[in-house]
């Protein structure tokens, strides 16, 4: 199954076989980037570096490349952690649910949000995953909510309760916390969902969604049996 193309042309939506590996594909990736993120940290640990500069400075060059570097640098176990689970929730839920539009809705994510920490964050080292967690977060939380689609909103709930911070992650509250990435990252995945609100998975129609226009139906039905041109 091709890495960027995981989703079959001549998919038939009963293929279970296909189905599962899918499933098992939406699991890889994201477990394969989280795995990189705790080499990562242990390799600054165990040859005790500081790899702070690889995050993003704002609105200076040596700051640029943390645009694509910062999300793979933590400051402490704790902080890796409470990226690491929302991460692969999120993230696997955008694979399987999204498949053909999955990648480029990530690195979509990905890059606004850096971007728009480097042009607008404070004076300081911008690092970590937290701001592509907001993303995701809040592109599947928002794209349940325009496209009407349980499954998604649901996932979004699950994923704010989990993580109960979130919420006020996107408030200078705490000076050591990015919520410059927090704030970005959650702007992206709204404008995102917004825009892709209309491609991605299709919300099944349920049997009662259809009921008023049938009734609407025999209401003419019957008005057109006593006109009096008829009559």
């Amino acid at each position: 199954m091709p890495l960027f193309d995981y989703y079959p042309r001549n998919y038939e939506p009963h293929d279970k076989e296909t189905e599962k590996k899918i499933f098992k594909y939406s699991l890889l990736i994201p477990f394969a980037i989280v795995a990189i993120f705790w080499v990562v940290k242990l390799v600054e640990n165990l040859y005790d570096l500081d790899l702070s500069s690889f995050g993003i400075l704002p609105l200076t060059i040596e700051g640029l490349p943390g645009i694509i570097t910062s999300p793979f640098i933590h400051g402490s176990y704790d902080h890796l952690l409470s990226n690491s689970f929302p991460f692969l929730i999120l993230t696997f839920a955008l694979l399987y649910f999204y498949r053909r539009l999955a990648y480029r809705i990530f690195f979509l994510i990905y890059f606004l949000s850096g971007i728009c920490v480097w042009l607008g964050g404070r004076e300081s080292w911008h690092i970590g995953a937290s701001g592509i967690v907001y993303g995701l977060a809040s592109f599947l939380f928002f794209s349940g909510v325009f496209r009407k689609d349980a499954n998604l909103l649901t996932i979004g709930i699950i994923v704010v309760f989990l993580y109960g911070s979130m919420f006020w992650g996107i408030f200078p509250i705490k000076p050591e916390i990015s919520w410059e990435s927090h704030l970005w990252g959650s702007a992206s995945g709204f404008m995102l969902a917004y825009y892709y609100r209309h491609q991605g998975p299709v919300r099944p129609v349920a049997s009662w969604e259809n009921e008023p226009e049938e009734e609407d139906s025999d209401e003419e039905e019957f008005s057109d049996e006593i006109t009096p041109e008829e009559k």
